[in-house]
């Protein structure tokens, strides 16, 4: 293991770092388009492929740039990730909305290493005063955000709402689903609107009231 002693020694670990985690990408990414069963999903999904293929080549630039070979090292954040993703993804689903809303949580949990991956070494390089490198580091990291961006549209526009409606149209609550998109109506909202009135000191399944409330015609024959 190379000693680290200096902060452009530090940069070039980082950018191996995320040179790995991008070239592994390019292999995993094709897996979850062909899972998809959303077109919105898929399109964006071939979509941020294609940037991929363009943060690797930055990347290479970026080496240049610094005088130092293009080589990645194994990154074992990212490898979790897709590994944990691919778990997931392989599960048995009842519905494709699901399916679609799980791809989705697994691919943002990509993208949001990936933009704190950039961003530490975006800053590190402007202390290095390093513009070259800054300027095609920060390329890549805005379109790993816009792609986050987009995922959680789809999330919240299409994909979420397909896996609630599969519960069936006589389901009380909606599930909370995977992914950055957040409904409304989850059980966590609808747990917090409960408050303390769920278990024996709501209504029971006839509809009575539970101790602690009196009725109305209780309180009427006094």
């Amino acid at each position: 293991m190379a000693k680290v002693d200096s902060l452009r020694t530090l940069l070039v670990q980082q950018l191996r770092d995320i040179y790995g985690a991008e070239k592994r990408l390019t292999k995993a990414i094709p897996k979850l388009v062909k899972a998809a069963s959303s077109e919105d999903l898929s399109t964006a999904l071939e979509s941020h492929l294609g940037e991929t293929d363009e943060h690797v080549s930055r990347l290479e630039q970026a080496f240049q740039s610094l005088g130092e070979p293009a080589r990645g090292k194994e990154c074992k954040g990212i490898k979790g990730i897709i590994e944990e993703g691919d778990e997931h993804v392989g599960e048995d689903f009842a519905d494709d909305g699901l399916r679609d809303a799980t791809i989705i949580g697994a691919a943002q949990r990509v993208e949001h290493y990936e933009i704190a991956a950039y961003g530490t070494a975006i800053a590190h390089a402007r202390l290095l005063k390093l513009d070259q490198v800054v300027r095609l580091l920060e390329e890549s990291f805005e379109e790993e955000k816009a792609a986050d961006e987009k995922l959680t549209a789809i999330a919240e526009q299409v994909v979420n709402s397909d896996a609630a409606n599969a519960e069936g149209d006589d389901a009380q609550e909606e599930p909370e689903m995977v992914g950055a998109g957040v409904l409304s109506g989850s059980k966590s909202s609808q747990a917090a609107k409960r408050g303390s009135t769920g278990g024996n000191g709501g209504r029971s399944a006839g509809g009575s009231r539970g101790p602690g409330r009196k009725s109305s015609s209780a309180k009427r024959g006094r």
